[in-house]
């Protein structure tokens, strides 16, 4: 109801945001340590922050999130929170049995100014991390950034904590895949797969937040990447990043420690960014695209001649994650639509550049920002209407308020299913999302079709 008072006149607002494109760092952070495998998140800070945390990824994946935290005090809060942490990290490797512990801070942690890696050190000197056990870390303060760059943060931590040359090179090729569905990193490692590239994926969710359900516990499910790949991406042919903000810097570091040369490419999501991967892991592999991967982008291609004419011409709003949202543009305005208001919550002048490049033909005026908000968006739709809305689960009220049809992509998602089974990137995540914009439009026009007009075939 509130959203229906959304005046249409636009002010600069440069102190208050109102319903943010994004959330906070540690949240990344957590799901990026997931996706090792052996691995507990700890939230080093206030025991509510690691809630909340712990809470945005159990209602997105439907699955029982583990984390710990140092569960601060006013007595932490004022003389810091060494002492806890060093008890929890004995606490947990003694009670939970990581394989590893990956450490980030919060706003508390972070405004007090707690030197996590002295606290490392004092917890090793004091023989609270067994033999063969580890502890990584990130900092990722809530008042900078978003999501998208604690989960980066969290890449660098990981490849901090274990990345070595031996000096020989092993032949595989890193892939950073960057802030994904578990979904979308199983997709990416089976092209790799049918390319015939060998490929080490970090972090890797798949089988951890999508695990199935087999009548026992698992503390630590299957999936995740290993200790031992992630000692050995120091070795590797290259680094694939996909995506400047969730990937790049993680590519970077290993570039500059070990000489491990890197290529960053968008997200693969739609049909030009996916040729570009493909084309990178061909030229990588030195091997032709094989016919499997070729019937699958032939597929995509004619699904879209097929239907082009249902996109053409129509006004999309979207609001999301950087990396996400070029990509999806990008795929856009190959489907002949037009993308007209677009918000990040991330900040980063770079994403205004690169949204004005790939819609700068747009027969309409293209309002682009980053570190934005939902509620600037709502006052662009206000004065510019759009034929489709996309982005996460918040942007509902504002599709019901201006009665927009609505495709749910992005984090986080709590009222809809599939985005942990079902991905958005390749060739066949294409699809997928053709077959949802497709969906709602059509459910649209069977919606507000006359009698004469309701056709059995469109």
């Amino acid at each position: 109801m509130l959203l229906r008072h959304t005046p249409i006149e636009i002010k600069e607002r440069s102190a208050l945001t109102i319903n943010p494109a994004k959330t906070c760092q540690p949240i990344g952070a957590m799901y990026a340590a997931l996706g090792i495998h052996g691995c507990l998140p700890h939230s080093h800070g206030s025991q509510g922050c690691c809630a909340y945390h712990r809470s945005a990824l159990t209602r997105h994946y439907k699955e029982p999130i583990s984390a710990g935290t140092s569960s601060f005090t006013e007595g932490s809060s004022v003389f810091g929170g060494q002492a806890n942490l060093v008890s929890a990290i004995e606490t947990m490797f003694t009670v939970y049995e990581p394989d590893v512990i990956a450490v980030h801070t919060t706003c508390l942690s972070e405004t007090i100014g707690d030197d996590l890696v002295q606290i490392r050190r004092k917890a090793e000197d004091e023989g609270k991390i067994p033999p063969g056990k580890h502890v990584i870390l990130a900092n990722t303060p809530s008042y900078v950034g978003s999501h998208v760059t604690g989960f980066s943060n969290m890449v660098v931590g990981m490849l901090k904590g274990f990345a070595a040359s031996s000096g020989k090179k092993n032949g595989k090729i890193n892939i950073i895949p960057g802030f994904v569905e578990p979904s979308d990193m199983t997709e990416i490692k089976r092209l790799c797969s049918e390319i015939g590239v060998p490929t080490i994926m970090f972090p890797d969710t798949s089988g951890v937040v999508n695990a199935p359900m087999t009548g026992e516990f698992q503390m630590y499910p299957k999936g995740g990447v290993t200790v031992e790949e992630l000692i050995a991406s120091g070795d590797a042919k290259g680094t694939l990043a996909l995506g400047e903000w969730a990937s790049a810097e993680g590519a970077r570091f290993l570039d500059a420690t070990f000489k491990v040369p890197c290529k960053i490419l968008d997200l693969p999501i739609g049909l030009e960014a996916t040729d570009r991967f493909v084309d990178a892991l061909r030229t990588i592999a030195g091997v032709s695209v094989p016919d499997s991967v070729n019937l699958q982008r032939g597929q995509l291609v004619d699904v879209i001649a097929d239907y082009e004419q249902y996109f053409h011409g129509k006004k999309v709003a979207l609001a999301g994650d950087p990396d996400q949202l070029i990509s999806l543009v990008e795929f856009l305005v190959a489907l002949g639509m037009h993308p007209v208001h677009i918000v990040t919550g991330t900040p980063g002048t770079r994403f205004e550049t690169r949204i004005k490049e790939l819609t700068k033909d747009s027969p309409y005026p293209v309002n682009v920002k980053a570190a934005g908000d939902m509620f600037h968006l709502h006052q662009w739709i206000k004065n510019e209407p759009v034929d489709l809305l996309i982005g996460n689960t918040y942007l509902k009220y504002v599709a019901r308020d201006e009665d927009i049809p609505f495709i749910r992509h992005g984090f986080p998602i709590y009222d809809r299913m599939g985005h942990s089974y079902f991905p958005s990137v390749g060739y066949t995540g294409a699809l997928r999302l053709i077959e949802k914009i497709l969906g709602v439009l059509f459910d649209r026009a069977d919606r507000d079709a006359t009698e004469t007009k309701f056709e059995l075939v469109f």
